[in-house]
């Protein structure tokens, strides 16, 4: 680009910055007066909470103050909260005002116009757009036009333009470090110096360097099921982050984030991905993991975790991996749901409610009113009058207790000041007499002790969902290939881990779904968008109970089938089949990213090569070094080559991970580097990505990215067999800038003669303390 050109660009930039370090003055003062008034009015709040008021006429005065201002503190807070944000947006403006700018041309205009694009709007005192959102509509065309005719999606419907010129801009601390005019989305230039950088704690948001595809990801408004199947590194999880933000902004009056939910692989990946959001000035969606989701609807249990069922896959027999394989299906949920529709009262399993040590309702009773209810009924609604009859027998009961010697003592015995908290906002006048008075006193009491079986009612525990799901395991119609004996053995199996308040993973989804089915419970109607990350660790059984779960939901899935751990992977076409047959999804549609971003072009190519499929992946051409593979005798050479690698690659990355593939592997390798490399084990509690050298399994690295990766032991011994293909290549696909794998004797077979070409990784084998 002409430095004329470049230099009146630079003037713009200069203008546009001005503008907004103005805007940044003049909005830090409207915050500070903000500021100012919210703390004295919670002032002036706090003095009037901590005055104690027993006379019932001034208590009702004093309640209906504090309502009012409770309301005002929180008028205030969010609109302190709101001018932070803008602040935060401005002042990532005042770095980068925008980073591209499209001209365009109507049919109906005589001159082109200049549109920039950035990660915020903002105008100027007159309302005029100095720099366009990156989500507005007109903006797409900086993403998906190329020069010449366009068109893009307005609430108005399509709209029709020519594009005349496309140009892109490194902006740094207000100066343009990089310009040039382009047809593509995003050049080279730009890809280059954005993925040639070395690894951050946050991940970063892409809007500067959205692809094509991605850009169809984060627009897509009319899925109800969309599916994002994305070779390692092809920046799934970024697009997907920006869709959300997209989806904030494109129905910002009926959309907040609190109704959005993501369900992520684990805690690290969480933090890792919490910056990117607020880094385009809007609130983070809900944020959890499929393990702390089943732990809240299953409290009181151990609940086997991913990570755990990691650790023992190994020990599985085939018969074993079939009964899971039966549990984890779509054709076991239909199974579940056509069990509990069928059930008729003296099978499902009531339990006594407990009061005092003392049946307050018995089983018997409570199976007698389900009895009465019309058999033409559907089961879960039988079942939810049978609690509503409860709740009124409780009631009654209630009645009755407000006459029992034990109440009229206690009311004897209540001070002034607990009397009047009871009658809370009644005042004397609203009672006909003394005993009317009294009984409301006494039923308040009363109420409150039995307030223990109400929650039991309310929380249907006089039902025993797990009793219940023994009965249908026994009566579950087996497919052929599962043999009998070894299907009741697991029965016993989960009947002893129950006793022991334990349950493993493939007998949540359906022990939930049976439970919350029957009971008419576990659904949050209020949320609106679900994203699954890594999609391939999730059966179509956990799938239909989180599509159960959140009913009003439009769904996105993204995963890469290569990165399935300790199984076989699947075609992505097979998992949009099964999907669409077990949720009947009207509006689905699979969009496939085959373009590696994360890797130099020699890692990703060694990647694909120990691939049946390899050659679908578009490696992106960022030089860097051949993978290294060391070939060592034993584990005491093993040892010192490690050391060795990681001393050379501490020099240049901040970020080294040796990667393994299990825990028992990770704190082996741990005791024996701790105390030269002071390298730090990472577990599944931790909740932050250190820099330094890091060990850790690979399935707590899902979604992660290092500079430098160590890929421990590669040998046959240890990933003998395409069960183990995907976890070797989600560890080689970690690394960012460079990639050593060391074997313990000889190579895994998954590392293919084509694999160890010179081209495509550097070969070193040694004997004890000699490179041969």
């Amino acid at each position: 680009m002409e430095s004329k050109e470049q230099k009146k660009e630079q003037q713009r930039v200069d203008k546009v910055i001005d503008k907004i370090s103005a805007k940044i003055t003049s909005t830090e003062n409207e915050y500070n007066r903000a500021h100012t008034e919210t703390k004295k009015v919670q002032q002036t709040y706090s003095d009037n909470t901590s005055v104690n008021y027993f006379e019932v006429d001034d208590r009702i005065e004093t309640s209906a103050e504090l309502q009012q201002q409770r309301g005002l503190v929180s008028r205030l807070t969010e609109n302190e909260t709101i001018l932070k944000h803008q602040l935060s947006t401005l002042k990532d403006l005042q770095k980068s005002p925008y980073f591209g700018r499209i001209d365009i041309k109507d049919d109906d205009q005589a001159e082109t116009e200049k549109l920039y694009i950035g990660i915020a709007s903002f105008e100027n005192d007159d309302g005029e757009f100095l720099v366009y959102d990156w989500r507005a509509p007109i903006s797409s065309i900086y993403y998906n036009g190329t020069l010449g005719k366009v068109s893009y999606e307005t609430p108005m419907g399509q709209q029709q333009t020519t594009l005349t010129k496309k140009r892109q801009f490194q902006i740094v601390d207000g100066q343009i470090r990089n310009m040039f005019d382009t047809n593509e989305t995003v050049g080279d230039e730009m890809l280059q110096s954005a993925l040639g950088a070395q690894n951050d704690d946050y991940m970063q948001n892409i809007v500067a360097t959205i692809q094509h595809e991605q850009n169809d990801i984060i627009r897509d408004t009319k899925s109800n099921l969309l599916v994002v199947q994305g070779v390692a590194g092809s920046g799934k999880t970024s697009a997907i982050l920006q869709r959300i933000a997209f989806l904030l902004y494109h129905s910002r009056d009926t959309l907040e984030a609190d109704q959005i939910i993501l369900f992520s692989p684990n805690k690290l990946f969480s933090h890792y991905i919490s910056e990117v959001l607020p880094s385009l000035g809007e609130r983070n969606m809900r944020q959890v993991t499929f393990d702390e989701f089943i732990d809240n609807r299953l409290k009181g249990l151990n609940v086997q975790s991913l990570f755990d069922r990691y650790e023992s896959d190994g020990h599985l027999t085939p018969q074993q991996k079939k009964i899971r394989e039966f549990k984890e299906s779509a054709a076991f949920m239909a199974n579940v749901e056509n069990y509990c529709q069928s059930l008729t009262a003296d099978r499902i399993q009531f339990s006594d409610i407990i009061f005092n040590e003392n049946v307050f309702f018995s089983k018997q009773e409570i199976q007698q009113i389900f009895a009465s209810f019309p058999t033409a009924m559907a089961v879960p609604d039988r079942f939810l009058k049978t609690k509503n009859t409860l709740i009124k027998r409780l009631k009654h009961r209630i009645l009755t207790e407000t006459k029992a010697n034990w109440v009229n003592e206690e009311i004897d015995q209540l001070s002034e000041e607990k009397y009047h908290d009871l009658l809370g906002t009644k005042r004397l006048r609203d009672f006909q007499n003394e005993d009317d008075e009294r009984f409301y006193i006494a039923k308040k009491i009363v109420t409150a002790r039995l307030q223990v079986v109400y929650d039991a009612i309310f929380n249907n525990n006089f039902f025993d969902p797990y009793v219940q799901y023994v009965d249908f395991l026994t009566r579950v119609p087996l497919p052929n290939e599962i043999d009998s004996t070894q299907w009741h053995r697991t029965i016993s199996e989960f009947n002893q881990e129950i006793e022991f308040h334990s349950i493993k993973l493939d007998d949540c989804a359906p022990l939930l779904y049976m439970r919350d089915y029957i009971c008419q419970s576990g659904q949050n109607n209020t949320m609106k968008y679900l994203f699954v990350d890594e999609m391939q660790d999730y059966s179509v059984a956990q799938l239909k109970y989180l599509k159960y779960a959140f009913p009003q939901t439009k769904w996105t899935l993204l995963g890469d089938s290569e990165q399935a751990l300790f199984k076989d992977v699947e075609q992505p076409k097979e998992i949009l089949n099964k999907l669409n047959q077990a949720f009947h999804v009207r509006h689905s549609r699979l969009i496939n990213l085959m373009r590696s971003y994360r890797s130099t072009y020699p890692i990703t190519t060694f990647a694909k090569s120990i691939l049946p499929n390899g050659d679908d992946i578009e490696a992106f051409n960022r030089d860097g070094d051949i993978p290294e593979l060391i070939v060592t005798p034993d584990m005491s050479e093993a040892t010192d080559q490690l050391l060795k690698t990681i001393s050379n690659q501490r020099q240049t990355y901040a970020t080294i991970a040796v990667l393994t593939k299990d825990m028992a592997e990770a704190k082996t390798v741990y005791q024996l580097i701790h105390s030269q490399t002071g390298a730090k084990l990472l577990k599944d509690a931790d909740r932050t990505l250190p820099k330094g050298i890091l060990v850790l399994p690979i399935y707590l690295a899902k979604g992660l990215e290092f500079d430098a990766v160590i890929a421990w032991d590669t040998s046959i011994t240890n990933y003998p067999d395409s069960s183990l293909l995907g976890t070797l290549y989600t560890i080689i696909t970690r690394a960012m800038h460079h990639l050593t794998l060391i074997s313990i004797g000889n190579v895994t077979p998954l590392i293919t003669d084509e694999s160890l070409t010179n081209r495509q990784v550097k070969i070193e084998r040694t004997l004890k303390n000699k490179k041969v």
